[in-house]
């Protein structure tokens, strides 16, 4: 099990010496991945900086370290362009990016980008294609609903080719995201709890089977918080999930009040600590 953190963003706000520290920490430490979340612009709107951009920063103070948007709203954005950042973020990285895709639920955040919030899940299913297709041939020709490429393609492609597309949703994921993550993803953000985990796992297995593909090449990665209410559980929580047989962990140090300099020393703390490798 590949275990990662998020990277504490809405907390550490603008100091950007804290992120490059926390990042390069996470990397000494042998974490295998950064999280960072997306939100561009909706009512109440908190402290957070835009993932692509952000980890284009990341990119040049690191070397190995995977870096994770989870998850990108990709139907609220212009499916060519993200390709062209994803590409670019790929390259500038040496291959280090696996992408967390969702269809978010702020109808005011789509309205301001000027996408439409009630057809999202089938155009997150057109973008699904059309993405893979301009990360790996030079000129492609696409007539979709929405989006439409005649004898066009990216220039540079990307290291990876595809990037990898892992799906975010909700604790219990609707019928059509259930069927997106076994039809089309790389992977899965498990939100729900272990003991719900099984009856959720074997309906992405059934979609897998439908599309002719093998269930166990989806990822699945969860998280765990090391601070706050379950803190002193934290341990047994990892443990239970290696159990499972989850691929990924994600480990959390946000949400408990922490300054700067407490992320980096709970980092420190609690990777020594972590029960399997």
């Amino acid at each position: 099990m590949k275990i990662g953190v998020s990277l504490p963003v809405r907390e550490l706000e603008n100091d950007l010496g804290a992120i490059r520290d926390f990042a390069q920490l996470a990397e000494e430490l042998g974490l295998t991945h950064l999280r960072v979340p997306d939100q561009v612009l909706r009512s109440g709107n908190k402290h957070l900086h835009e993932p692509m951009m952000l980890l284009a920063y990341i990119a040049a103070v690191t070397e190995k370290i995977e870096l994770v948007p989870s998850v990108i709203v990709l139907p609220s954005r212009q499916t060519a362009l993200f390709a062209k950042q994803a590409a670019e973020l790929d390259v500038l990285s040496g291959g280090r990016v696996r992408l967390g895709i969702g269809v978010g639920g702020s109808e005011d955040e789509y309205r301001a980008m000027g996408q439409d919030f009630s057809s999202r899940g089938a155009r997150c299913d057109e973008q699904f294609q059309l993405l893979k297709l301009l990360w790996t041939q030079g000129e492609v020709r696409f007539q979709g609903r929405w989006d439409v490429v005649e004898g066009a393609g990216l220039n540079p492609l990307p290291v990876q080719r595809p990037i990898p597309l892992w799906i975010g949703g909700r604790a219990e994921p609707s019928a059509s995201v259930i069927r997106r993550i076994g039809r089309v993803s790389d992977g899965w953000f498990v939100l729900c709890s272990p003991e719900e985990f099984p009856k959720i796992s074997a309906q992405i297995a059934a979609q897998a089977q439908a599309a002719d593909r093998p269930a166990g090449s989806i990822g699945t990665e969860a998280g765990v918080a090391v601070v706050g209410p379950r803190e002193a559980e934290w341990r047994d929580r990892v443990a239970n999930w290696h159990r499972i047989g989850l691929t990924h962990l994600c480990l959390r140090t946000l949400g408990g009040g922490l300054n700067a300099r407490q992320h980096l020393d709970k980092l420190r703390e609690v990777v020594p600590q972590i029960p399997v490798g």
